[in-house]
């Protein structure tokens, strides 16, 4: 079939040439001169007549829908929402009501609340003498439906009464569509309708305090993925009150959007790779999804608060402002004036989707808190959920925003982030390329005072709740250059020999580094390595205590292990230096000694491990890496292929393979159990910010979850809804 745009150019062309400007100012004959070029167009494109026969018509307008099923913008929001592709699509077949027929007729969106800020009242728009497509694509300025009262009461009374009648039997915000025939109402359809972050937690708090539905019930309601809108940044006031907006238009989508200007959806995608990118369109359509997806926001020049831009931002959490008039796009829509000024694909923009207001060039931001209706539902998650939720940080920044997010502790530190500072990296180097232990322990003695002091951070900022810190975990070889150019500067830096350097880089040179002299290997190899971060974790515990009267168990995590044997000799060389350095001190603290499981041997050997490790934190990046023999860092070089052909419905490293890795980990969390009852099971990779691996990880029975700062609230609805659908006892 023709793209729709095909079709569209050809009813501009005769809108033109009849001097209108609307598709009700055409007349009768207007209209039939329109359906005979869409029939020429058709047969040209189709090499057949277009049918005439009314069954043959429906069967194929059934057929289109069910193949919209596969199409690739479903395909991709079946992926963004974990919609199954076997569940399929289904077809309404009903009689039509007219809504342009003349002034007494007309249809509209409206929805039982508003679904931008919650607020409990009518909200939406309609058109008089108009089909349904006029309101939603934008083509005609819809009026809000508080006119329709004054145009009509008699109409709008019996539409706020079902409204309510509507939603008081869904419990939930109403999304409605309508036809008014001859001053007569119809109702189309309802369903639950999509709504900001904010209107959804405002909503949900106040069904509850309106006495419709149960503090559990609002929980389930919600979707912890869009809790994400309200954790990014929001313009930081000071420079907001020094810009000056441009132009104002409809705030659909809340939030705050700045960056590179693209025009398609194809260019965000490429530009996004490496730039904030903001999409500007005259109206988006479904074929645009991609592009919201990567984009900071959406600015449109035509539609209105039910446009879809409007609903599928609002539906994303992505900021949107719809309706901006003041676009003029040139000609060949690669640029469009605005505020006076021509602005181009690469050009800065930003725009508030809270207020509708559009500022030229980027504008500082700042990150959003939990207060009001977020505070309270996360209030309830909490109340609600059996698993606790801590954190990836690897700075004392990332720890206290996470402590402010509600993070129970630290899951994971990563230590090895920790090295490549400026600072830092020389005396690394230094021990990398030392050929004695002599010379090993003088260049660590150097790192020494720097782990302590951000180990000291991260305690500090977590309040004396647990962290996790992880040793070492890369292969050497990263902290080294591979360019002549940058290994002849680094030798006369050292004061080495450009050939003796050149010789390490080569020595350490792996052919599957992933799979190479990492992690605890690194131990066993340099055992010194394990007895300077056992030092400072253990140090910076001790004066931790001592001056802020905590009292931290000090966690640590040797990664990568395979072999219970291999995990013991590591296990007992930390033991050794942690008992040395709390004795010394003449203090007593307690610290646990545990693993990450990441190899699948780990985890089938996991009952020989558990009699060593007081903990398993599973490291479902390297677990899903090498179950599927994936490089995560490759993969997405041939997924797309993949989802094309319906092979996998999402990617493992994005949520967690539950028929795969998820039996390794519920295998690892049996076995762990059975020699340790006591066992603490944590999970620590990227899955721990997704719903559907979080509820996967409560039915498992893990102790937490561990996820980035800014996924913390997710994890915590999520564990809460996790609870509510299956109990633990």
């Amino acid at each position: 079939m023709q793209e729709k745009s095909k079709y569209e150019r050809i009813l501009d062309r005769v809108k033109e040439e009849k001097g209108v400007e609307y598709d009700k100012d055409l007349t009768a004959d207007d209209l039939k001169e329109i359906v005979t070029l869409f029939k020429e167009l058709y047969k040209k494109s189709q090499g057949e007549d277009f049918p005439q026969e009314p069954r043959v018509q429906l069967i194929e307008a059934v057929k289109a829908v069910f193949r919209s099923w596969d199409n690739d913008r479903a395909n991709v929001y079946r992926r963004m929402h974990d919609i199954p592709y076997e569940w399929g699509t289904a077809v309404n077949v009903q009689s039509m009501v007219f809504g342009n027929m003349g002034e007494t007729s007309g249809t509209g969106v409206a929805f039982s609340r508003n679904p931008a800020t919650g607020e409990n009242i009518l909200y939406g728009e309609y058109l008089m003498n108009a089909q349904g497509e006029d309101v939603v694509a934008g083509i005609r300025t819809p009026l809000p439906i508080s006119t329709l009262e004054k145009q009509n009461p008699k109409v709008y009374k019996e539409f706020a009464d079902i409204a309510k009648k509507l939603e008081k039997h869904n419990k939930d915000m109403q999304d409605m569509e309508f036809t008014i025939e001859n001053g007569k109402l119809y109702m189309l359809q309802t369903r639950n309708g999509k709504r900001t972050a904010k209107a959804a937690l405002k909503i949900a708090v106040d069904l509850v305090n309106e006495g419709m539905i149960t503090e559990k019930e609002a929980l389930m309601m919600l979707d912890p993925k869009q809790l994400d809108a309200l954790l990014h940044p929001q313009f930081n006031d000071t420079a907001l009150k020094s810009a000056t907006p441009i132009a104002e238009a409809l705030p659909a989508s809340p939030g705050a959007a700045c960056g590179k200007i693209a025009f398609t959806a194809e260019r965000a995608k490429e530009m996004a790779a490496s730039d904030k990118v903001v999409l500007v369109r005259l109206e988006t359509s479904p074929e645009d999804i991609e592009g919201m997806a990567v984009s900071q926001g959406v600015l449109t020049a035509r539609g209105g608060m039910t446009s879809h831009a409007a609903v599928v931002a609002r539906g994303m959490g992505t900021a949107c402002v719809a309706g901006c008039s003041a676009i003029k796009f040139a000609d060949d829509e690669k640029s469009f004036t605005l505020g006076g000024k021509v602005f181009k694909e690469g050009d800065e923009l930003s725009f508030d989707g809270s207020t509708g207001k559009v500022y030229e060039g980027l504008i500082t931001t700042e990150p959003a808190k939990i207060s009001g209706e977020f505070a309270t539902i996360m209030e309830w998650a909490d109340k609600y959920r059996a698993m606790q939720v801590r954190t990836n940080a690897d700075n004392p920044k990332d720890a206290k925003n996470a402590f402010n997010f509600g993070a129970q502790g630290v899951g994971l530190c990563r230590t090895e982030h920790m090295f490549f500072d400026a600072d830092r990296i020389p005396a690394v180097r230094e021990m990398i390329v030392s050929t004695t232990v002599e010379e090993r322990k003088k260049a660590l003695a150097k790192l020494l005072p720097m782990q302590r002091k951000d180990f000291i951070g991260i305690y500090k900022a977590m309040q004396g709740l647990p962290v996790t810190i992880r040793f070492l975990d890369p292969p050497l070889h990263e902290f080294l250059p591979h360019e002549n150019s940058e290994i002849r500067d680094l030798a006369e830096e050292m004061g080495l020999t450009f050939d003796k350097l050149k010789q390490t880089v080569a020595d350490l040179h792996e052919f599957n580094p992933m799979m190479g002299h990492r992690g605890l290997r690194l131990a066993v190899t340099y055992p010194e390595i394990a007895e300077m971060q056992t030092q400072a974790v253990i140090e910076a515990a001790i004066d931790v205590n001592k001056e802020m009267g905590f009292k931290i168990v000090p966690e640590i995590m040797i990664p990568l292990t395979c072999d219970s044997k291999e995990f013991k000799y590591v296990r007992d060389i930390v033991a050794a230096k942690a008992d040395e350095v709390i004795a010394a001190n003449g203090v007593e603290l307690s610290y646990k000694i545990g693993t990450m499981i990441e190899i699948p041997r780990a985890a089938v050997t996991a009952d020989q491990v558990a009699e060593y490790a007081e903990f398993f934190s599973f490291g479902t990046n390297d677990l899903t890496q090498m179950t599927y023999g994936f490089s995560r860092d490759d993969a997405g070089k041939f997924l797309d292929v993949y989802y094309a052909k319906k092979i996998f419905e999402s990617d493992p490293f994005a949520r967690l393979d539950q028929n795969g890795v998820g039996k390794l980990v519920k295998m690892a969390c049996e076995l762990g159990r059975k020699a340790r009852p006591n066992i603490k099971l944590g999970i620590c990779g990227e899955h721990g910010g997704d719903p559907s691996s979080v509820e996967f990880c409560h039915n498992a029975g893990l102790t937490y979850v561990s996820c980035s700062p800014f996924r913390v609230p997710i994890a915590r609805l999520a564990a809460a809804q996790a609870n509510i659908k299956n109990p633990r006892r």
